[in-house]
């Protein structure tokens, strides 16, 4: 089993993805895999590749988060990021947030603040005082409504490992195509979407967000790699998607470097990479068949 010096996984999003979809949402978890290990093959901290790869993932229309966030019933972006540094267990979020460029970097500085959670006005308040790149609401609206195979479970994320032996985790989405005003989902919520802890691992998720809350899937992913490495924990954690009919994917990284990820969605797009392993790209698991990093 590898005890690796970093490693590093990035998802695109747990839906069924179109054949012209496909090359772009390769293409972009590549760009995003790059930005991040640059940052852990330098030793920088864990934290810090998970926010370079989310920003590369949230300006790339391609995917439902930053610039190509669906919007609301009535037209509006709001954006949900999350962001944990298993170091510490210190932890940043931010709802419903509109106007920004990239709510991840939102959710970093707010790793260092008080709040854990900020929502709507009150984040996008924060994000401007604290410098925050911010921008007119209207520039994130998409170039093209999505097709329905598009809609909502395309949350983006990210889980690392860097030299110092320290994880960390996030998401970052748009949310649901026409969702209500002020819909959260999971991916800003840890236990839910996210969570990381450098003594056991790292977890990013992907899906029906009601479903992953319903079952605090982050949670019950990270128990797992408590007694089993990571490929293990994921797959038997999502198996209680059955009983709230749910469909996600998650990645998901554990102390020692092996990599786990399972999907019930049609496809998931999702990159791995590590300091003993070239960058893996698949838009489903069974195109990785044996070759799973383990």
């Amino acid at each position: 089993m590898p005890d690796r010096s970093w490693a590093i996984a990035v998802h695109g999003g747990a839906k069924e993805i179109a054949p012209d979809e496909a090359a772009a949402l390769s293409a972009g978890c590549r760009l995003a895999l790059s930005a991040g290990a640059a940052v852990l093959e330098r030793s920088g901290a864990a934290i810090q590749a998970v926010e370079a790869a989310i920003r590369v993932l949230e300006a790339d229309p391609a995917f439902n988060a930053g610039l190509g966030s669906v919007v609301n019933s009535q037209g509006k972006v709001e954006m949900d990021a999350g962001l944990m540094d298993g170091a510490d267990l210190r932890v940043g979020a931010v709802a419903a947030l509109s106007g920004v460029k990239h709510p991840i970097s939102v959710a970093r500085l707010l790793v260092a603040a008080q709040p854990v959670l900020l929502a709507g006005d009150g984040a996008r308040l924060f994000a401007a005082e604290n410098g925050a790149e911010l921008c007119d609401p209207a520039s994130l609206r998409p170039a093209r409504q999505p097709s329905l195979k598009r809609r909502g479970c395309d949350t983006v994320g990210c889980v690392a490992l860097d030299t110092s032996g320290n994880i960390a985790a996030g998401n970052s989405t748009g949310g649901l195509d026409g969702k209500l005003p002020g819909r959260v989902g999971d991916s800003p919520l840890p236990g839910c979407g996210f969570y990381a802890d450098s003594a056991v691992g790292g977890v990013a998720l992907s899906g029906e967000g009601e479903a992953i809350i319903r079952t605090m899937l982050a949670a019950r992913i990270m128990q797992a790699m408590t007694s089993c490495d990571a490929q293990d924990a994921v797959e038997a954690s999502m198996a209680v998607l059955k009983r709230v009919q749910g469909e996600a994917g998650a990645i998901a990284v554990d102390r020692q470097g092996r990599f786990g990820w399972f999907h019930n969605s049609p496809h998931f797009a999702v990159g791995l990479a590590a300091s003993d392993m070239p960058v893996r790209v698949y838009l489903a698991k069974a195109e990785a068949g044996c070759l799973t990093a383990r």
